[in-house]
């Protein structure tokens, strides 16, 4: 058996969250009552669901499984029914999940004792869910659950930034950023030498094991190692980060945070803070010419001067787009991939827009370059009977980077990239549209890393005026024009030669809700999506809006 995925990043719902909606009536029947997380809902009454658990899912059935066996085995049923169910919960256990869920009604008016105490045997948390509590409530339940959760750490994360920037623009900025940063990891936090020297440090002195490994930590990423690293104690996490812009040797600094390991958002709020520090402990001055050029680009670019003017101050004059997403059974960091890379111009993906649920994918995408956006978004479709009800990254990327053209970018373990064509300053909007794209075709097609082409100067674009073929595209195309999901689906459709379930991946949505949406396209547009000739019109028309697009 694979041994199972790591939990995804999106936060966890305790068990005992569960139990007290009143509600649900749940009742916990065996198994750990203790720390134990759910990151999603499966309902499966297949005999062996393992082949379809991804771990940490809430495993839901009514038991129609076991009527087969009870008849299969005939005078043996109650023998044969033990061995089965305590497979049963060893296959499941092994798979990762967190818990198993047992429906009364309609085939069994009790958990069956043997299930209880196979659960036991195997600590597996065993559910009751009652009769009168449908399997879709549990899910509904956990999907809120975790949509609040996620709401309360966005929210945590910007109280944290807003009191980092204040706390760097104090008098001693240092200093006053180890603290907030303390207060906000409720953790300690120190600034340390590669010799383990501490510069500064803030909430009490942790013990002297973890002070030993957070002496090592600064050594490594302080004598020219990775740029991040950490490592694991009972009960705490340790992260070092290198300070970018730093001197080198014994002037080197790293910032070290020890926190709770069950606390993701820490790890992002000591993120922003390695990045203030890394402006406060390392002057303009000392920072190199390149370094000094693209803070005088940003400084300009702030008061007002537009992006080709401070083109020059770059360097390079050509630069290529990166969009990457971490996958899920990886732990490189964002600052490990931007050293592969080879460039310190990397920013944070944009998060979702207000109004759409975190943790989720928004079933309204980013509308198609040429095109307005509408507000009546289509209500989503939910996944089918039987699906892991997952919830999925969002379409936006986990960073985006600019590369001087000249660097070679190759794919990177654990991340998966969408790469632009060089571009110069003036036209990186573009270059950054077309990176989001390839993202999209990778993450569809499974695939570490997809380059995005532009046409030739012989491709059947160059037979018609730009001008001309905008035009005809914006006519083809009205019928979709206030919908903007709709011409997102249909573009990753035909760039997906009609796969619903790679455009369902590349959008975040179910299969369902691309076949409805291509039908309702083909009923707007009164045409035959099944015709080649048809569908490479299309695709015509909606490149000649993504180059017809007004750059910004």
């Amino acid at each position: 058996m694979p041994p199972p995925l790591p939990p995804p990043s999106t936060p966890p719902v305790p068990l005992a969250t569960l139990l007290a909606r009143t509600d649900l009536g749940l009742r916990q029947l065996a198994g750990p009552r203790e720390g134990v997380a759910i990151h999603w809902v499966h309902t499966s009454e297949m005999a062996d669901p393992v082949p379809y658990l991804l771990g940490g899912e809430m495993l839901l059935t009514a038991g129609v499984h076991l009527a087969e066996v009870r008849r299969d085995a005939g005078q043996e049923a109650a023998a044969a029914l033990d061995g089965y169910l305590d497979g049963y919960a060893a296959r499941t256990v092994a798979a990762g999940a967190a818990a198993l869920g047992f429906g009364i009604a309609p085939v069994h008016d009790t958990v069956p004792h043997a299930l209880v105490a196979a659960c036991d045997r195997h600590g597996l948390p065993l559910v009751e869910v009652p009769a009168g509590t449908p399997f879709t409530a549990v899910e509904s339940a956990v999907w809120q659950a975790v949509t609040e959760a996620r709401h309360r750490e966005l929210t945590r994360l910007s109280e944290a930034q807003r009191a980092l920037a204040a706390a760097a623009a104090r008098p001693d900025p240092a200093t006053a950023v180890l603290r907030a940063l303390a207060r906000h990891v409720h953790g300690w936090t120190a600034l340390l030498a590669p010799d383990g020297a501490e510069h500064g440090s803030a909430s009490p002195r942790p013990d002297p094991a973890v002070r030993a490994a957070a002496g090592r930590l600064a050594r490594v990423v302080g004598a020219g190692g990775p740029s991040s690293a950490t490592d694991t104690l009972p009960g705490t996490s340790l992260s070092a980060y290198a300070l970018t812009g730093r001197a080198r040797g014994s002037r080197a600094r790293a910032l070290v945070v020890a926190a709770d390991p069950h606390d993701p958002p820490a790890h992002a709020i000591a993120g922003v803070a390695a990045v203030l520090l890394s402006l406060i402990t390392g002057p303009a001055t000392e920072q190199g010419p390149v370094a000094a050029g693209h803070a005088a680009a940003l400084v300009r670019l702030l008061l007002g001067a537009r992006p080709a003017e401070v083109a020059p101050l770059l360097g390079s004059p050509l630069w290529t787009v990166v969009h990457a997403e971490r996958r899920r059974d990886t732990t490189q960091s964002a600052s490990s991939l931007a050293a592969a890379l080879g460039t310190p111009l990397v920013a944070p993906g944009d998060g979702p827009e207000p109004g759409t649920a975190a943790g989720t994918r928004a079933a309204d995408t980013p509308p198609l370059p040429g095109t307005r956006k509408s507000s009546d978004a289509e209500p989503p479709t939910g996944p089918a009977t039987g699906a892991s009800t997952a919830p999925d990254p969002g379409p936006f990327p986990t960073l985006r980077a600019l590369v001087p053209a000249g660097q070679e970018i190759t794919a990177h373990p654990g991340w998966t990239l969408g790469v632009s064509e060089p571009a110069p300053v003036a036209e990186l909007p573009a270059a950054d549209r077309h990176a989001a794209s390839a993202l999209r075709r990778a993450l569809a097609g499974h695939t570490s890393l997809v380059r995005h082409r532009t046409p030739g100067p012989h491709s059947i674009t160059s037979l018609v005026a730009p001008t001309d073929a905008h035009q005809h595209a914006q006519a083809l195309l009205a019928p979709l024009a206030d919908s903007p999901a709709l011409l997102t689906t249909l573009h990753h459709w035909l760039s997906l030669h009609g796969s619903w379930d790679r455009t369902a991946t590349a959008l975040g949505i179910h299969r369902n809700t691309v076949r409805q949406r291509i039908t309702r396209i083909a009923g707007l547009l009164d045409t035959d999506l099944d015709d080649p000739d048809v569908r490479m019109e299309l695709w015509f028309a909606l490149r000649s809006l993504d180059r017809g697009a007004a750059p910004g």
